[in-house]
């Protein structure tokens, strides 16, 4: 009887151990992917002020001073003029930004730290770093896979993305391109002078047609929104959707692709949404995002920002 009360004890032990195993390995795996931090690379400040300085002398002496509202921004290289829009049961606001030169628009980490689960609001991030207009980035930092090149340096070259392998690229002109990043290496993008790179997606407006690629979850369903998108050289369009409460429901991606269409964009691209949608400009947040009305804003990992 003893053996037998021992043998069953030392299976039970077994089994005691192996749960016990298991349970601490999903547990720490569910740590790793959402709240764990891990720093990658901290930003060299020497080599992005390098790697962003302007091609265009400014002349101090005929600076204008800024003139600022509530909507908008303007001095001598920098025009922001934001609309809200409020139709159809969808709230959204439109940042219509002309710049005299690229180096104006810039990317940021949270913390200027490249890494995973390392996060900052939108608004503290365009605080530290002194943006007149920021919105949300592409959240690289939820996954592990996607091209991150950010003010001229080359983070992560993983092929792959939430919807595929289309990603945004920023050349050195300022102009907006989407490339299939299976196809050319994020080497060769820097070789060629590329200063920025997200991947989110989809693609909403290539040539200035909206694209057929909505057969994805991501767009089943209208939900708050974020997307960049340019007109002409130097010419940009943001557009932020609030969703999710009783004032706004959302946006579906083919609404937000005739947003921009209207509005003249030849390309035009979804970034994260959701709770991440943010819009900030001198320092005021503009819209109201899904989180806020709950937790506020919400922590994410990267910036695309105007300001010196």
């Amino acid at each position: 009887m003893k053996s037998k009360y021992n043998s069953s004890q030392k299976k039970f032990n077994w089994k005691t151990i192996l749960i016990t195993v298991l349970i601490f390995s999903s547990t720490f795996t569910l740590l790793d992917a959402f709240l764990i931090p891990k720093a990658y690379a901290v930003v060299n400040q020497d080599q992005l002020e390098n790697s962003t300085q302007s091609s265009l002398l400014i002349d101090e002496d005929a600076q204008i001073d800024p003139l600022k509202t509530n909507n908008s921004y303007i001095d001598n290289n920098i025009s922001i003029n934001i609309e809200k829009v409020d139709k159809n049961g969808v709230v959204f606001y439109v940042a219509d930004v002309e710049i005299s030169d690229v180096s104006f628009l810039k990317t940021a980490f949270a913390y200027d730290t490249f890494g995973k689960n390392i996060t900052e609001t939108t608004s503290e991030m365009a605080e530290d770093h002194d943006a007149i207009f920021a919105i949300n980035g592409d959240y690289y930092g939820f996954r592990d896979i996607g091209l991150v090149i950010r003010n001229g340096v080359l983070y992560r070259d993983i092929s792959g993305g939430p919807l595929g392998d289309q990603s945004l690229i920023i050349d050195s002109e300022g102009d907006l391109q989407i490339v299939d990043t299976d196809e050319i290496s994020g080497t060769s993008l820097i070789e060629s002078g590329i200063l920025q790179g997200f991947t989110f997606g989809p693609v909403l407006v290539e040539e200035g047609k909206a694209s057929a690629e909505y057969n994805t979850t991501i767009s089943l369903k209208a939900n708050p929104r974020t997307a960049i998108g340019q007109i002409s050289p130097l010419h940009y369009i943001f557009i932020v959707v609030e969703g999710r409460s009783k004032t706004s429901v959302g946006m579906m991606l083919e609404q937000l692709a005739q947003e921009f269409i209207d509005r003249g964009a030849t390309v035009a691209y979804n970034l994260d949404g959701g709770g991440s949608s943010a819009m900030v400009l001198n320092g005021i947040l503009i819209n109201t995002p899904a989180e806020k009305r709950n937790t506020g804003e919400r922590n994410i990992s990267d910036i695309i920002y105007i300001g010196y």
